[in-house]
């Protein structure tokens, strides 16, 4: 990407390999507006092509990384006239919450969030799309969704797929907020730092792990981890074999394997290759 969109809710900035995405409503505790989805869906359409962003860090600006939807539109949607054969409103407003949170989901890159303040609703159901997930010391989790009267309908499956259905049944029912710590212990997030030294420590480790891995190899994995229990076995199998053989006998699988034996990095790791 030659150069990085404007954009009214989000702070960009291309570093090296990597594509810093800051929510950026500190107003709202970076509540999710539908201006807010609709630039994270068109951002994350313009980056997929784009060999040159191996990694996408997803932060949040004021403190805090999203506190949920935004309550504002929601009101906006229902008092919104429905005319007859029209979806409503609210549902359009819902399902492209989860339109967008599912192209997060799919993307190629590596998406690591760095999760600090409220991490609710949405901002939850966001943190547990990423493939990295790091949290910060004053980080506060929650589905608070039921205790407003309402149900997460986009992130819900989300949160089973990352946690589990036991664990998710706990949370969403109860309308419960766990720490940092807790969330580590049930696979929220891989870490959970406790100071803004060690947070910004384990994003650089982070980082300098995707530089070591093949980008291409990378972005075959994740869609074959993600194809997982949505596919007959035996076929996911076979056609995962197919994309095996294809990386031994492509450039980054050749690349690899010389770099082994001459004892060097591989081109992907350099930091020229950026």
């Amino acid at each position: 990407m030659d150069s990085m969109p404007h954009c009214e809710t989000l702070l960009l900035k291309k570093q090296g390999l990597t594509l810093h995405l800051t929510l950026n409503r500190p107003q709202s505790r970076n509540a999710m507006s539908l201006e807010m989805v609709a630039e994270l869906s068109t951002l994350f359409s313009q980056i997929e092509p784009d060999a040159s962003i191996r990694a996408v860090v997803i932060r949040g600006t004021g403190g805090h990384f999203c506190a949920g939807g935004d309550i504002k539109d929601m009101a906006a949607a229902r008092n919104e006239k429905v005319d007859e054969g029209e979806a409503d409103p609210l549902y359009r407003l819902n399902r492209a919450f989860g339109q967008m949170i599912q192209q997060v989901n799919q993307s190629s890159k590596v998406v690591i969030a760095v999760v600090e303040g409220a991490v609710m609703g949405g901002g939850f159901g966001l943190a547990c799309v990423s493939d990295v997930a790091i949290a910060g010391p004053t980080a506060k989790f929650g589905i608070p969704e039921t205790t407003l009267g309402v149900i997460p309908a986009q992130i819900a499956p989300f949160v089973v797929e990352r946690i589990g259905l036991t664990q998710a049944r706990r949370l969403a029912l109860l309308g419960l907020r766990v720490d940092g710590q807790e969330a580590l212990s049930l696979g929220i997030v891989h870490q959970a730092a406790g100071s803004d030294e060690e947070l910004e420590n384990m994003l650089g480790h982070a980082l300098e792990r995707v530089r070591q891995c093949a980008p291409h190899a990378t972005a075959e994995t994740k869609a074959l981890l993600l194809r997982v229990g949505h596919e007959e076995m035996g076929g996911l199998l076979d056609r995962a074999a197919g994309k095996f053989a294809d990386a031994i006998r492509g450039d980054e699988g050749s690349e690899g394997t010389k770099a082994f034996m001459q004892k060097r990095p591989p081109a992907w790791a350099e930091p020229d290759s950026e």
